[in-house]
């Protein structure tokens, strides 16, 4: 399974872990192994966890109330209570342990330390009344990304999977009123 990291922060990159949520929900996060998986790619988390079924059940509670969360950021909306209560919990557990050595940065650590790392990089997220939070334009994407451009002008939530197909779809449309223009 393909991961995208283009959201700008790893709770908003554990929430786009669900694509398309309006139409055709496509969940890379199926089994324990594909959380197992995304954690060791996130670039914070530590590089090995275990996850048993509780553990992954709790990790897809923690996804689902942080996306209810930033969707209520984006469209203006007051936070929901539950969702707070399930954030709030997974970022009172413990942290993922950083060390340094003349080979780099090593983070170690459980699954509970990561998804409270996770809970807690969501929560100063969106208590950042600065933070320019923005669901991606296109139609079909549901996934919620920091916008950190030069004037907040940033549209998708990353161009390889979504402003191409916008920017490609946008070039067939043209090329296709010119060939009828032709045609008359």
């Amino acid at each position: 399974m393909y991961f995208a990291f283009v959201s700008g922060n790893p709770a908003l990159d554990l929430a786009g872990t669900v694509v398309s949520r309006r139409s055709d929900p496509i969940d890379a996060l199926a089994t324990p192994a594909d959380l197992e998986r995304w954690v060791a790619r996130c670039d914070e988390l530590p590089d090995l966890v275990a996850v048993d079924s509780a553990a992954f059940e709790s990790a897809l509670a923690l996804r689902e109330a942080l996306y209810r969360l930033a969707l209520d950021r984006v469209r203006g909306r007051p936070f929901g209570r539950g969702d707070l209560e399930i954030v709030n919990a997974a970022a009172a557990g413990p942290l993922p342990t950083v060390e340094l050595s003349d080979a780099g940065l090593r983070i170690s650590g459980d699954l509970v330390a990561a998804l409270s790392h996770i809970a807690r990089s969501g929560i100063a997220l969106l208590a950042d009344p600065h933070a320019r939070v923005k669901e991606c334009g296109r139609a079909d994407c549901t996934r919620i990304y920091l916008d950190r451009s030069r004037g907040a002008r940033r549209t998708w939530c990353g161009m390889d999977e979504c402003g191409n197909r916008v920017k490609a779809a946008a070039y067939r449309t043209r090329r296709r009123t010119a060939a009828v223009e032709e045609l008359r």
